[in-house]
């Protein structure tokens, strides 16, 4: 007897109102993004609302946590914020005594961003209350799918990025 071949899997996924989504609907990575990314935006504003800036002081903190002080125009374009933006941002976390600048030491014309020993325990505290919220979201995969997720998820964003920011680079 010859074994059956193994179904898809079509199962039904749910809703977050707990309606049933079909397996065309749960298969659609945008109808995911978007659920997925207005319940993140929901769980994590809370987390940051703190900081000034709120998610981008946060991802500007994220950024500076490790290695080498970026110039403000690399900090901007590794965290996707316009250089204006930038400015005004790292003003008020400078304000707040979260980050510092100083010249850079390679290019006197070019200022490097620096976060303080304040900034790392903010980030700290943000961090507690930020993991808090995505376990909630995370809820429904155990640890090695939420790792997994985690690491598709920033290969992915990378791709985005590398791909958003390479048209203006070949303008240079």
């Amino acid at each position: 007897m010859s074994e059956a071949m193994p179904e898809k899997n079509e199962k039904n996924e749910k809703k977050p109102n707990g309606e049933s989504v079909g397996p065309a609907l749960g298969a659609d990575l945008g109808w995911a993004i978007r659920l997925v990314s207005a319940a993140f935006r929901r769980v994590a504003t809370d987390s940051v609302a703190e900081l000034p800036g709120g998610a981008r002081g946060y991802l500007v903190l994220v950024a500076l946590s490790s290695g080498e002080p970026p110039s403000q125009l690399a900090l901007a374009k590794e965290v996707s914020l316009d250089r204006t933006v930038m400015t005004y941002l790292l003003d008020d976390l400078e304000a707040h005594e979260l980050v510092t600048r100083r010249p850079d030491p390679r290019d006197r014309r070019a200022r490097q961003v620096l976060i303080t020993d304040t900034g790392r325990s903010r980030l700290a505290q943000v961090r507690e209350g930020l993991a808090a919220a995505e376990a909630r979201l995370l809820s429904d995969l155990d640890e090695q799918d939420a790792r997994q997720l985690r690491v598709l998820l920033a290969r992915v964003a990378t791709t985005a990025q590398r791909d958003a920011i390479a048209p203006d680079e070949a303008d240079c």
